[in-house]
């Protein structure tokens, strides 16, 4: 893997660890799900760009029209980097976020986050991690 992915890649990985404090933190604190919120959202970005770095690197598929994180998602599925729809309801919660100005989308996203969504990245970081083993991923 390149250095530039491979940057990304420890770079999602730091900041999945932070999101994963979230599961030990007071989801009533305000300051909590503002922060939780955003490092979801990073969290998300860094998934996705690691996923089209592999999709690209790994499986020499180049066809991407936009390269959108929508399509990326659907490439990864394909390629079973990731599994089910829940990386688009995920997408979907991250894009709300931007316009949540007054926090009810949080309050009603954190259990996901904390739950679910946090496990999907988990189970992307042990695939990628099976990847980077791989004897092709290194040529």
């Amino acid at each position: 893997m390149e250095e530039k992915y491979y940057k990304r890649y420890e770079s999602f990985k730091r900041s999945l660890a932070a999101l994963s404090e979230a599961r030990e933190r007071d989801m009533t604190d305000s300051f909590v799900l503002s922060g939780t919120g955003a490092k979801f959202s990073i969290t998300l970005d860094l998934s996705w760009k690691v996923m089209k770095d592999i999709i690209i690197q790994h499986y020499n598929i180049t066809d991407f029209v936009s390269g959108s994180p929508r399509e990326v998602m659907r490439k990864a599925f394909k390629t079973q980097l990731i599994e089910g729809d829940i990386w688009l309801e995920m997408l979907k919660v991250r894009n709300e976020l931007a316009h949540d100005y007054d926090g009810d989308i949080i309050k009603a996203g954190c259990k996901k986050i904390a739950g679910c969504y946090l496990d999907k990245f988990y189970e992307f970081q042990e695939c990628v991690d099976k990847l980077m083993k791989t004897a092709e991923w290194d040529s």
